[in-house]
């Protein structure tokens, strides 16, 4: 049995942005989806409880769960090239959940998919809806996705790595729309992204994943001022800075993630740690609480411990440039 997600927790208040991040393989979409109700009842073991007001989610059938998909919560997929219908108008598409959850009228669920489209800034909304998806460009099909996970007014949307596929300039458009849509409807949001870079200006709290894992969680100004594990710096260091000279060898993480049906014994990112010690490789870390109430971490000897700045002075006696004690303090 592959446990795709394991010992996760974390609570979201109505009107906040959490960003769940780590690298593919780490259960981030696996995650959204348990909590969205998405996965094949039949391939899947779930245990716990996803508590959504005074609602138990976990184990409501599809059927129980319908009502509750698009009017309550809802997801933008990673893939705008790929989610909508080639098939269909864009107008049928958005209007569909407006006339199914809300029971509006043609006219009526046209003239509000025509405000929606308005509202994620798309022009000449009227002649998009008779459009079909391939005449749309990336950005605008993500767009229309956004504007259909919003069409019912739901409290909790999924963003499930939103900025997939597209140029950089429309990837920020795209963060402040959802942002913007977020503030203007007092919705929760969690942001699912392997950057950690993206998550920095668009949440109020980060959870850090890894092989199933919540491994760091914390306010986002607390994670970043004061990151304790060190996968976490391992991410965040990954990311090419436009300060470097040209040429500068990027800094990568060694390994790859472990094999979940047979994860390692110990710390699961024990196998890839420069900081790992014999007790990493035998227990398992529990989630600790730093100095701040909010920030917890999974980790023996986290980033700012003696035996952190001790390996960090070995690292950098050896000349390990991209783990010396100026990146990794």
């Amino acid at each position: 049995m592959v446990r795709a997600v394991d010992g996760v927790t974390f609570t979201l208040e109505r009107g906040k942005a959490l960003g769940v991040v780590g690298e593919s393989g780490s259960g981030k979409t696996v995650l959204a989806r348990t909590i969205m109700g998405l996965l094949p009842r039949q391939n899947v073991h779930t245990a716990g409880s996803v508590r959504f007001g005074d609602l138990d989610l976990l184990g409501r059938s599809a059927r129980e769960m319908r009502p509750l998909w698009g009017t309550e919560m809802a997801m933008v997929f990673q893939d705008p090239m790929s989610s909508l219908n080639p098939l269909m108008r864009i107008g049928k598409q958005i209007t569909e959940p407006l006339r199914f959850h809300m029971g509006m009228g043609k006219s009526d669920a046209l003239a509000t998919a025509e405000r929606l489209l308005r509202d994620v800034r798309i022009p000449e909304p009227a002649r998009r809806l008779r459009q079909y998806p391939h005449e749309l460009s990336g950005g605008m099909r993500q767009r229309v996705m956004i504007a259909i996970a919003l069409a019912c007014g739901p409290n909790m949307l999924f963003a499930d790595e939103p900025t997939t596929a597209l140029d950089v300039t429309v990837q920020a458009q795209i963060l402040d729309l959802i942002d913007e849509q977020r503030r203007d409807r007092n919705m929760a949001v969690i942001l699912v992204t392997h950057d950690l870079g993206v998550v920095a200006n668009y949440t109020d709290e980060i959870a850090v994943m890894y092989a199933g894992r919540l491994v760091e969680k914390a306010p986002t100004k607390t994670l970043f001022a004061d990151m304790k594990m060190p996968y976490t710096k391992a991410l965040l260091r990954s990311i090419p800075k436009l300060d470097l000279p040209s040429h500068t060898r990027l800094a990568t993480i060694p390994g790859r993630p472990p094999d979940l049906v047979n994860p390692p014994q110990g710390c699961r990112f024990a196998p890839r740690c420069a900081y790992a010690r014999d007790r990493c490789t035998q227990e398992e870390p529990p989630l600790i609480t730093a100095d701040d109430p909010q920030h917890t971490f999974a980790c023996w000897f986290p980033v700012g411990s003696p035996e952190h700045r001790a390996r960090d002075e070995e690292l950098a006696a050896a000349g390990n440039v991209a783990l010396a004690p100026k990146d990794a303090s």
